[in-house]
């Protein structure tokens, strides 16, 4: 039995095409799974479980055929779906789980996340994200008007595309290793938690990474985002591949 990982489908009306290869997905592929993990941004932008929206309504019918055929499924919130809630959840039946978790794969522990977390050199994304995740702040968000909510994300995704442009046009290298991970905080985590392997999403940058923590050998996978194509992590007692979706 194969173990699928998968995130940053940031769904959106408005790329339909990708809502239709993520439904096709759960109907056909997870339903060989042993569990499927999604590890945030499952939604490009989410503003409350009361929202309406047809998009999300199909892909929680979808996520509960799965739970209902005995594929568990597993979410850890990203930083564009933070506020997915347990009602949400509950009619998805997924299972919220802390960012980070530890798991038992196949015997031995393994670390996952959304991603944002490591990116401790972006400064201004971590204060923001320090702000968001208050439960006081929270409460108080999710208890607006629905209106009021959605020009608050929206005014909130203008200011977060205005930073990384701005910091694009000024130094295109220093950008790129911003939005990256970073190396020390990688290294810290994989010490904090005595893992030898962490599973994330959030940089769009998919690969499999090699290295040495305290004289240990390590192992970072990134999961790939659904903007083009699909992305999904699959693990078995043999080992893994990252493979696209076309």
């Amino acid at each position: 039995m194969t173990t699928l990982f998968i995130s940053d489908l940031h769904l959106d009306p408005s790329r339909p095409a990708i809502t239709e290869l993520f439904l096709d997905f759960l109907r056909d592929q997870a339903r060989q799974a042993q569990a499927l993990y999604i590890l945030g941004d499952l939604f490009e932008a989410w503003i409350g479980d009361d929202t309406p929206s047809s998009a999300a309504d199909a892909v929680a019918t979808a996520l509960r055929a799965l739970h209902d055929a005995g594929v568990p499924v597993y979410f850890i919130r990203g930083n564009r779906d933070f506020l997915l809630g347990n009602d949400y959840a509950a009619r998805a039946g997924m299972r919220i789980l802390p960012d980070p978790a530890v798991i038992e794969l196949y015997g031995k522990p393994v670390l996952l996340q959304h991603g944002d977390l490591l990116c401790t050199d972006d400064t201004a994304y971590q204060a923001f994200r320090t702000q968001t995740r208050d439960p006081a702040f929270q409460a108080q968000f999710l208890s607006q008007p629905l209106q009021a909510r959605i020009a608050f994300a929206q005014q909130a995704r203008a200011a977060s595309q205005a930073h990384q442009s701005e910091m694009k046009e000024g130094d295109r290298a220093q950008f790129e290793t911003v939005t990256d991970v970073a190396p020390a905080e990688v290294a810290a985590t994989f010490q904090r938690y005595g893992v030898d392997t962490m599973i994330h999403g959030h940089t769009h940058r998919p690969a499999i990474h090699a290295l040495k923590v305290g004289g240990r050998d390590c192992t970072r996978i990134v999961l790939g985002d659904w903007y083009e194509q699909g992305s999904v992590l699959r693990v078995d007692a043999d080992g893994f591949t990252l493979d696209a979706l076309g």
